[in-house]
């Protein structure tokens, strides 16, 4: 009875049912910053198993200082911007629909988390399927976890979520600042104080191998057996992070950051001044530091120029007030954000792999210029294909098969009134 008495009193200021457009268009936003990312390790050689050994043939940003060729200032600057920003971004947006179901929840006076138990299974199962037949970095299993804990803390005081957030923020900067300082040691410990140039780490050759002529059954068994190794390392470190984004997701929506009223504006408008004023600099700072600070790059400054963004994105909205097709394939694609992120995956799969078209092998050496033509062919074809999707079906096919195999299971915890 207190559970939902407390629902009641925290929904969000916008009014239950109504939709807020400006969602859809982040979170297709979101998946198409999360393809600038992913696609670099698709057309890599040895693909999936190149992080793990250290590879990659594409310019960061700081390589742009000491070869400024037009390749590898584009493929630098291009990764940079995707680099953890619009993973940041999905966390959030995943935390604000969070807040959105419990708002329903609340609405029809349903115990909570009630039902939700099983959504989190199911997205778990999805990952996992993605996770084995498609891509080994998927970010659904995590989610899945966080979102378990999120939605136990909805349940809880603000009091206790504050505290929550704050100790979820407070600990991952700790860790990360940790763990570099721990790496910036090692590094200065075994390599001395040599200032030289170093060799770019070479790509295992069985790697290699794997990706441009093993079979499909070979690269889901790669992915299986490395399944409790670095594979599954990000979520894991992340934890944190993710419950600090999941709750700054929810409490922006019950601020009305996402409204189209002169409150959401406000917001968006800070959270593009702060975000995007200090998250640049930093993040430019630790990119350019060398790879000691991978971990401060793309876990600490990189999630702040992504709450930037989301101000940014929203600001260019409230300013462009126009349903253009870039505007149009974006809401469609954020309405059918679960379908768009694996297939975004299994299209470049098919794109680089040697199962497929093995455009990664083909292609190696000659730049990044192809792989940046390969993000912008499978941006334009989720996209349009989201947007042709909706005129005829009311959800995603991912979508669609969770909504339905969830409608399958009974509610065990009827409504209650407050």
């Amino acid at each position: 009875m207190e559970s939902t008495r407390t629902q009641t009193a925290e929904a969000s200021p916008a009014p239950p049912g109504t939709r807020l457009p400006l969602l859809d268009v982040l979170r297709g936003a979101a998946i198409i910053g999360t393809l600038g990312t992913n696609v670099w390790i698709f057309a890599s050689l040895g693909s999936e198993a190149a992080l793990l050994s250290g590879g990659g043939e594409f310019g960061t940003l700081g390589d742009a200082l000491s070869d400024p060729s037009p390749g590898t200032v584009v493929s630098g600057v291009f990764r940079w911007l995707a680099n953890g920003k619009f993973l940041t971004m999905l966390t959030v947006l995943f935390g604000v629909g969070l807040a959105i179901q419990f708002r329903s929840a609340a609405k029809r006076g349903s115990r909570w988390p009630g039902t939700y138990k099983w959504r989190a299974l199911f997205l778990f199962a999805e990952g996992l399927v993605h996770f084995t037949l498609v891509f080994a970095y998927d970010v659904l299993m995590g989610y899945a976890v966080t979102s378990l804990v999120v939605a136990w803390l909805l349940s809880r005081s603000e009091r206790a979520r504050s505290i929550a957030l704050w100790t979820g923020a407070v600990v991952h900067v700790l860790a990360m600042s940790l763990a570099t300082a721990a790496l910036v040691y090692a590094t200065s410990a075994f390599d001395g104080p040599d200032t030289g140039s170093a060799e770019a780490p070479s790509v295992d050759p069985d790697a290699v191998r794997l990706f441009a002529e093993g079979s499909y059954l070979e690269q889901v068994s790669w992915r299986l057996d490395n399944f409790f190794g670095v594979l599954r390392l990000e979520p894991v470190i992340t934890f944190t992070m993710m419950v600090f984004l999941f709750l700054l997701g929810v409490r922006l929506f019950r601020a009305g950051a996402f409204g189209d009223d002169a409150t959401g504006r406000r917001l968006r408008v800070r959270l593009m001044a702060w975000g995007l004023g200090i998250g640049v600099p930093f993040n430019v700072v630790t990119a350019l530091s060398g790879p000691e600070f991978f971990l401060i790059d793309r876990y600490l400054a990189a999630p702040v120029v992504g709450v930037g963004l989301l101000g940014l994105i929203g600001w260019l909205l409230d300013h462009v007030r126009g349903t253009g097709p870039v505007v149009t394939g974006l809401s469609s694609l954020g309405r059918t954000s679960l379908s768009g992120y694996v297939l975004q995956n299994l299209l470049a799969m098919l794109a680089c792999y040697g199962i497929g078209l093995g455009l990664a092998a083909k292609l190696s050496g000659s730049g990044p210029w192809w792989v940046i033509g390969l993000w912008a062919a499978i941006s334009l074809i989720l996209m349009t294909g989201s947007t042709l999707w909706l005129r005829r079906f009311d959800h995603g096919p991912f979508e669609a098969l969770q909504k339905w195999t969830l409608s399958k299971i009974p509610d065990r915890h009827p409504t209650i009134s407050a």
